[in-house]
């Protein structure tokens, strides 16, 4: 497992990684510091929203901060990402203000962004369909001519996000199938955060899940998911390797979910405390702060990240709030990208439903 900083923020070697960290300077690391704590914040709002029904749902991301933060800064402005239900991270580096994705778990919006101006596809609730889309993307990227050319404004990637539990997904094998087969231009990043819902990883498979690529020629490797450094330098190294054109790869980043599933469970019902006491003493952000301390980042610096988290926890709480339900006529409009004289049909007869009850109770 590729690691380059300890718990204890010690910095240590990774071989050929190593050159992709000596891009970084003491201020990108705190910049990823930064990152990670407001990401943290949104997380904690997400789920105080949703105690107090102001969400629906919420999908924690507690833990899991270095795995997306790391992916994130890595990637290039053309590169397409592809989530699941909890890259809030990742969303937060393709610049999804948090505001549309609390929009989206309060039932206003069904994304609340353009895929296209973000290169930031919508969350996905089916659990590993979303690896099929990145796939075939993939291979339309390819297919225009898109990758291996060398020019770093033009060469691009798909990435296929997905957990632990949608690696035993089909339409995960069918995407590694097609991805390997046609070799694709295809991330796939699995952060394995131990436990589909209720299942550990290790009634899925015997092996670890980095490997289960290599049967269908997608070649992959493990990293510290919770060393935002180490997550960084792989992910860089591996899309430049896939946007030269030398094939599909897959990252599994080993990290902790240390919130509950979603809003919706229970965790202490399947694991211990003993168990998430072990990973809170990896936690990702405490450990980047300690190797920022080690290099001269003042208490002061820190603190005002805090405020800042303070005053964007409140933005973003009072927008929530504050919410007012889309017009009716909004679910018809992004259904094509050009018009189509059935939606228009249906959308006008649904229109003229809800006029009808108008004046029904002064009439009552």
């Amino acid at each position: 497992m590729i690691q380059m900083l300890t718990p204890e923020g010690e910095r240590v070697s990774s071989g050929e990684y190593d050159v992709f960290a000596a891009e970084l300077t003491t201020e990108d690391l705190f910049a990823f510091y930064r990152d990670m704590v407001l990401v943290r914040r949104v997380d904690a709002e997400g789920n105080a929203l949703q105690r107090q029904g102001q969400l629906g749902l919420w999908a924690p991301l507690l833990g899991q901060e270095a795995a997306q933060i790391g992916l994130g800064r890595a990637l290039r402005k053309q590169d397409f990402v592809f989530p699941t239900y909890r890259e809030h991270g990742l969303a937060w580096t393709r610049g999804i203000d948090p505001t549309e994705l609390l929009g989206m778990f309060r039932g206003q919006t069904h994304g609340g962004w353009d895929p296209q101006a973000n290169r930031f596809h919508t969350y996905t609730i089916v659990i590993g369909s979303q690896v099929l889309h990145a796939t075939g993307y993939a291979m339309g990227i390819q297919m225009d001519g898109d990758v291996g050319t060398g020019d770093a404004d033009r060469d691009a990637i798909a990435v296929a996000c997905f957990g632990d539990g949608a690696s035993s997904q089909g339409d995960v094998s069918e995407g590694l199938t097609f991805a390997g087969a046609f070799n694709a231009p295809v991330l796939f990043y699995c952060q394995n955060n131990q436990w589909a819902i209720s299942e550990p990883t290790n009634v899925q498979t015997p092996v670890p899940l980095n490997q289960r690529g290599r049967g269908f020629g997608v070649p992959g490797i493990r990293v510290d998911g919770n060393d935002v450094l180490a997550t960084y330098a792989v992910a860089r190294a591996s899309a430049d390797s896939i946007r030269a054109g030398n094939g599909p790869l897959l990252i599994e980043a080993f990290t902790y979910r240390m919130g509950a599933h979603t809003t919706a469970d229970d965790p202490t019902k399947y694991r211990s405390d003993a168990e998430t006491e072990a990973w809170a003493a990896k936690d990702p952000i405490l450990r980047l702060r300690r190797h920022l301390e080690k290099q001269g980042i003042a208490e002061g610096e820190f603190a005002a990240v805090d405020t800042e988290a303070d005053e964007m926890a409140a933005r973003i709480r009072a927008a929530c709030v504050a919410m007012e339900p889309p017009a009716p006529e909004a679910m018809w409009k992004h259904v094509y990208a050009e018009p189509h004289a059935l939606v228009d049909e249906e959308r006008d007869a649904y229109l003229a439903y809800l006029a009808s009850f108008e004046g029904a109770e002064e009439t009552v």
